[in-house]
């Protein structure tokens, strides 16, 4: 029997813990980073009445980043607390979401659509979604909470649909002598697990839990975007598209960049070509603009990989449900 390196029995131990639920693996060394309070910064134009241009980046959760050295906010939190503090800014009268994500856990999309559409109806603000490099599943459905969608011609958005996530690690497990035991009050108390493989019961039970969730999504969208019926099952194959496809189902409004998104949140609020385009941050950064993604030291930047939790690092390795494009998720060899 062939005898497994120290070095390979370790990385496979890690993937264990992570397929378990235990994928928030993470040393903080010191206290937790001083989060310095958002504060206003312009970007451009000297008008009273402002833009206000939020990012939406990366893995969409409402868990708190861990990391070695730091903690870092959800991005849901992060989003939330810019929202609150424009909704105190009367002079705020369009709200420009910058989107570059592939999506996230089913309730953080939903969190964060329906928090983006509560301050549209509380402020009367105009939204305006611009789509950047990838904004597709829960990236596309904070999207619908927008007045108008602008995507970038190279943009990969669409993926209108749910994907439900769960590894399998008996091989892994036994690979390394370990067994679990289970007792349960019920006999779908542990479906889903990683422990073993799934009863054609649960997989059918799982199955129309994505389902129903698939269809939420498919039915906001076709909502929202006033999309002909006919047009509802190709959409509802959660298939990515480019730009030019996504307009031709109405997925979106126009073809443009950034600056055709802030034109287009002006011209919605009624608002001068020289409106002030503001930011939140919690640091100045030279030469500042509206490709900036970041609000903090520790949010929007590259970060290293000693830096990120593994449940970060490799996000669908937790079981769950998710509005989230993933390449390679669910493929069978």
């Amino acid at each position: 029997m062939k005898k497994e390196s120290p070095i390979a029995l370790f990385a496979i131990t890690l993937f264990a813990f992570a397929a378990c639920g235990c994928g928030g693996l993470h040393v903080n060394i010191g206290a937790e980073s001083k989060k310095e309070p958002l504060k206003e910064y312009v970007l451009q134009g000297k008008e009273g009445d402002k833009v206000l241009v939020v990012p939406i980046r990366g893995f969409l959760s409402d868990a708190p980043k861990k990391g070695l050295l730091h903690d870092r906010q959800s991005v849901v939190e992060e989003v939330v607390a810019q929202l609150r503090l424009a909704e105190k800014d009367e002079r705020i009268k369009a709200l420009v979401l910058e989107i570059d994500s592939p999506g996230g856990s089913v309730t953080a999309s939903d969190i964060l659509y329906r928090e983006i559409t509560d301050y549209k109806e509380r402020t009367k603000s105009a939204v305006v979604a611009v789509l950047m490099d990838v904004a597709a599943s829960g990236g596309y459905y904070i999207a619908l909470a927008a007045d108008r969608i602008v995507a970038h011609p190279t943009t990969i958005t669409g993926s209108v649909g749910v994907v439900f996530i769960s590894p399998k690690v008996e091989g892994l497990m036994g690979k390394l002598g370990v067994t679990v035991d289970v007792s349960k009050s019920g006999k779908e108390k542990d479906m889903a697990s990683p422990f073993r493989p799934a009863t054609l019961e649960e997989t059918k039970i799982l199955q129309s839990l994505t389902d129903s969730l698939g269809a939420r999504f498919v039915d906001l969208t076709v909502a929202r975007r006033n999309i002909d019926p006919a047009v509802r099952a190709e959409i509802a194959g959660a298939r990515i598209y480019l730009a030019e496809d996504a307009l031709r189902l109405r997925l979106i409004d126009r073809i443009g960049y950034v600056k055709n998104g802030i034109a287009e949140a002006r011209g919605l609020a009624g608002l001068p070509q020289d409106a002030k385009i503001i930011a939140y941050r919690r640091a100045k950064y030279p030469n500042d603009n509206v490709y900036n993604t970041s609000s903090s030291s520790g949010t929007g930047e590259v970060l290293s990989l000693a830096e990120m939790s593994l449940s970060e690092f490799i996000p669908s390795l937790r079981s769950g449900f998710y509005y989230l494009w993933a390449p390679g998720i669910g493929e069978r060899q």
